[in-house]
C-alpha cells in the first residue's frame, strides 16, 4: 500500500465518540486507491446482493452479476444452489452471458467449453494431443452462496460467519413481524448516479436529517419527531412512525410505522404498509454509482395503488439524485474538507463510517493478507 493512502486512511479515527468526530474527509469519496481498497477489503469480503431469489427458484435457472469486479453465476442444480467465478478456464470469457435464464449445462460461447451445472468441466472440444491437462483440475471456482429475504446473497472469500448472522438482527425481526413475507415482485428501477456509492449511503443513513427539506412529500407522512436510528452489528435500523397525509404519498405510505433497514456495506429494506422495497448501491467509478430497486406488493394491490406509489418511488429518487450529484460535485471544493455529525440525527451514518475505516485500516495494515471480519 502506498504513504498516499496511508496518509488518506489516517485521516478518519474511527475511536473517536460521535460527539467529537469529524465525518470521513472528501479524500475517501474522490480517490481511486481508497476506491480500489473499499472494492478489495469491503465489497469482496462481505456477503452481497447477487439476485432476485425467484431467478434461481427451480433447478436449470440462472442468474449473473458482478460483485467487486468480479463476474459471478448463481445457478440452481437439482435442489442446490451453488455459486462459481463466471470466467471460463480456457481463455476467460464469461460462461454465461444473459443475465438470468434456465440451462441443462452450462457452455462457454466463445470455444464451446461445457461445464456441468455442480462446475465440472465436461466438454472440451478439439482438446486432444494437450499434455498435462485434466479436466478435474479446470472445474469452475465455486463461491459461497446463501438465500435470505428476497435475495440470493453471494461471498467471494471464505465468511467468516452464514449468512443470516451476518444480517442480524435483521432476520429476527423480519420473522417477529412477518414483514418480508406474502409481497410479490413487481418491477425493477435502475438509477444511475454520478457520485460515490457512499455519498448515497450518507444520505440514507441520516437519520431523516434530509427529509424535510429534500423529500416534501415525505415529510408529510412521517413523524419527524419520533424518528429513531438504531446500529446494531452489521446494521442500522430507522423508523418513523406514520401520519396521514396529502398526495401519491399520503396515499401509498401507510400503516402504523416505516422501517428502512441498511446491511453493511450497500444493502437497503424499507417496509411499509403493503409496499416491500429493496435497494443496493453499487459502486461504478470513484464518483458513478447505481441504486437496483426490486419492488413488491401484496398480490391484491389495487393497480392504482402500484402505479401512484411507483410514482412517488421515482419522485424521492430523483430528489435524492439531485442532492447527491450536487454533494459529489462540491467535494471537490477547496473550502470543504470534512463535516461534524448531529448528535440527535446523524449516530446511523457515523456507524457506517466507523464500521467502514476499521475495515480498510485493518486490511491496508495487514497487507491485505487478513480479511477484516
Amino acid at each position: 500500500m502506498s504513504g498516499t493512502l496511508q496518509g488518506l486512511l489516517a485521516q478518519f479515527d474511527p475511536s473517536v465518540p460521535l460527539e467529537r468526530a469529524h465525518c470521513l474527509p472528501n479524500t475517501w469519496y474522490t480517490s481511486p486507491e481508497v476506491a480500489r481498497l473499499e472494492r478489495d477489503a469491503v465489497f469482496a469480503r462481505t456477503w452481497q446482493v447477487a439476485g432476485r431469489r425467484e431467478l434461481v427458484a427451480t433447478p436449470g435457472q440462472f442468474l449473473t452479476t458482478d460483485v467487486a469486479d468480479e463476474p459471478v453465476l448463481v445457478v440452481r442444480d437439482d435442489g442446490v444452489l451453488r455459486a462459481f467465478v463466471n470466467v471460463c478456464r480456457h481463455r476467460a470469457a464469461r460462461v454465461c452471458s444473459e443475465a438470468c435464464g434456465t440451462v441443462t449445462k452450462l457452455r462457454c460461447h466463445y470455444h464451446g467449453w461445457t461445464y456441468d451445472l455442480s462446475g465440472n468441466l465436461r466438454g472440451v472440444p478439439e482438446f486432444d494431443g494437450v499434455e498435462g491437462f485434466r479436466r478435474e483440475d479446470n472445474g469452475l471456482p465455486p463461491v459461497s452462496v446463501a438465500e435470505w429475504g428476497p435475495y440470493v446473497w453471494v461471498h467471494l472469500e471464505k465468511p467468516a460467519e452464514p449468512l443470516e448472522q451476518f444480517l442480524a438482527p435483521l432476520p429476527a425481526w423480519a420473522a417477529s413481524r412477518d414483514a418480508l413475507t406474502g409481497f410479490v415482485w413487481h418491477v425493477r428501477k435502475t438509477y444511475d448516479l454520478a457520485c460515490n456509492w457512499k455519498v448515497y449511503v450518507d444520505n440514507y443513513l441520516d437519520g431523516g436529517y434530509h427529509v424535510n427539506t429534500i423529500h416534501p412529500g415525505l415529510a408529510g407522512v412521517l413523524d419527524y419527531r419520533e424518528y429513531r436510528t438504531v446500529p446494531e452489528g452489521n446494521t442500522v435500523l430507522q423508523s418513523s412512525p406514520m401520519k396521514p397525509g396529502e398526495g401519491g404519498a399520503g396515499r401509498t405510505r401507510i400503516g402504523d410505522a416505516a422501517a428502512y433497514w441498511w446491511v453493511f456495506p450497500n444493502a437497503m429494506v424499507n417496509v411499509y404498509s403493503g409496499v416491500l422495497d429493496t435497494n443496493v448501491v453499487v459502486p461504478l467509478a470513484v464518483d458513478r454509482c447505481r441504486v437496483v430497486f426490486d419492488l413488491y406488493f401484496a398480490p391484491d394491490a389495487d393497480p392504482e395503488f402500484v402505479r401512484e406509489s411507483l410514482i412517488v418511488t421515482d419522485e424521492v429518487q430523483t430528489e435524492d439524485v439531485g442532492v447527491c450529484e450536487e454533494v459529489q460535485r462540491n467535494l471537490n471544493s477547496r473550502s470543504y474538507q470534512t463535516g461534524r455529525y448531529s448528535v440527535k440525527r446523524e449516530n446511523g451514518e457515523h456507524y457506517f463510517h466507523t464500521m467502514l475505516a476499521r475495515r480498510l485500516q485493518l486490511f491496508q495494515a495487514s497487507g491485505g493478507r487478513e480479511p477484516p471480519e
